[in-house]
């Protein structure tokens, strides 16, 4: 495997979903490789931010964002993992506003 490096990725999903969709958004965080849990209420997963490879999210106005260190092509794998179980389970297409 190579380097870790940063990445960041913003989803449409958005702050203002209604409760019962962001059950649905949580058990997708459950369900995706490397989940740890919420520390001081931030989903991680592979580690925190001072270990070498780690994934966090964080809901923002914009969307959902996440932030990343790690391999390149293993990011490119996860995230779209989380893009397909997300989007099965919320019932709309999940991806990158700008897309």
């Amino acid at each position: 495997m190579s380097e870790p490096s940063v990445h960041n990725c913003n989803l449409n999903i958005r702050y203002d979903l209604p409760a019962e969709q962001w059950e649905k958004v949580a058990a997708v965080y459950r369900k995706m490789p490397g989940w740890i849990g919420y520390i001081e209420g931030i989903p991680y997963w592979f580690g925190e931010e001072s270990d070498g490879v780690t994934v966090s999210a964080s809901v923002e106005p914009s969307g959902l964002f996440f932030d990343a260190r790690m391999d390149a092509h293993e990011w490119g794998r996860w995230i779209e993992q989380f893009k397909a179980e997300a989007t099965r389970a919320l019932g709309f297409e999940v991806g990158e506003p700008e897309d």
